[in-house]
């Protein structure tokens, strides 16, 4: 696997998005044994890029990784996020469930770190994210908090996930941010606009979430009564009838690509996001050990000028792709 830099932070060209293997989606945390053999088949390929949150289960993915990871903690750039929950008084969590949903605050900042470092079993975080802006904490000081953690090697590097380009010019001004993580994919190109611009002004990397658009562009999502209750997508706006209907035609060019291609859908969707520019890591998220080496394998993919273009020119999704809750939280 070829490695590329985010910031000065070398991590393979593809990643693995851990999340779904505990947390959000339909089967999350049935199979913790297939989980753990899916990350040690993706560290044996190369894949060395993980990506994890305190608020993923909340909490069970961080400990996942952190028994799956035991003895081979230095082969990996390990990446975690705090912020959806509050640790601290006034508001800490009853029973670690968050009663704020946002909290950036210092004093929350040294809490949240602690706790994910005894869960992933290491002293150190290569990548520690705020998952999201906290508009009642001013973002100098949430990263003049992350600073003095760097300072004590508790944290390497500093990323933001979900910040607008202001927030990122503030943050990137008290200490250097290495990575930027927000939703990119064939079906949603939100960050070209105002955000890899100042990415690229600033010499920040970029980490792509859901890159295969929470499963459908591979072409297996045909109908919304795949879903439990509890799946994300079960009230995502791009999974409801009428726009599924609409956002086929989107799934369906990207399986003629790859038929054309002879690869598969996932590996078409990663192969274009990969010609987006330097410093951007896809970060594919799965629990099978099969689709670990399917989307491994999209780095030796390499699509012609016509089918680049192609898939550059596929209409808009229908729908926003988060609930409007959710869309409040971004761009920060």
């Amino acid at each position: 696997m070829e490695e590329l830099k985010l910031g000065d932070l070398s991590v393979s060209r593809i990643g693995l998005g851990a999340m779904g293997m505990s947390f959000g989606y339909t089967g999350a945390g049935t199979d913790d044994a297939e989980s753990v053999r899916a990350i040690h088949r993706a560290v044996e390929l190369g894949v060395t890029h993980l990506d994890t949150a305190e608020g993923y289960g909340p909490f069970t993915n961080e400990e996942l990784l952190g028994r799956a990871l035991k003895g081979r903690r230095d082969e990996v750039v390990l990446a975690t996020k705090f912020g959806l929950i509050s640790h601290v008084p006034p508001d800490p969590a009853p029973a670690g469930s968050g009663a704020r949903d946002l909290d950036s605050r210092p004093a929350n900042v040294r809490a949240a770190v602690e706790g994910s470092l005894r869960r992933l079993g290491t002293d150190h975080i290569d990548l520690y994210y705020q998952h999201r802006v906290d508009p009642d904490t001013p973002i100098e000081d949430t990263v003049g908090a992350l600073a003095e953690l760097v300072a004590e090697g508790k944290v390497r590097h500093i990323g933001l996930s979900e910040a607008g380009a202001e927030t990122i010019r503030r943050a990137h001004a008290v200490h250097p941010i290495t990575a930027v993580q927000s939703e990119y994919s064939l079906w949603t190109r939100d960050p070209e606009a105002q955000v890899l611009p100042v990415l690229r002004e600033l010499g920040i990397g970029f980490v792509a979430y859901a890159p295969l658009g929470h499963g459908f562009l591979t072409g297996q999502v045909r109908s919304t009564g795949q879903f439990q209750a509890t799946d994300l997508r079960a009230d995502n706006p791009r999974f409801t009838e009428e726009n599924l209907r609409h956002n086929l035609r989107i799934a369906d060019a990207v399986q003629a690509v790859a038929a054309e291609a002879g690869a598969t859908p996932a590996q078409v969707a990663l192969a274009w996001l990969l010609t987006r520019g330097d410093g951007i890591s896809p970060i594919p998220g799965t629990r099978r050990t099969a689709r670990v080496e399917e989307n491994a394998a999209a780095g030796d993919l390499r699509l012609t000028p016509e089918q680049l273009d192609r898939l550059d020119r596929l209409p808009p999704a229908a729908g926003e792709h988060h609930t409007p809750e959710q869309m409040r939280q971004l761009n920060g």
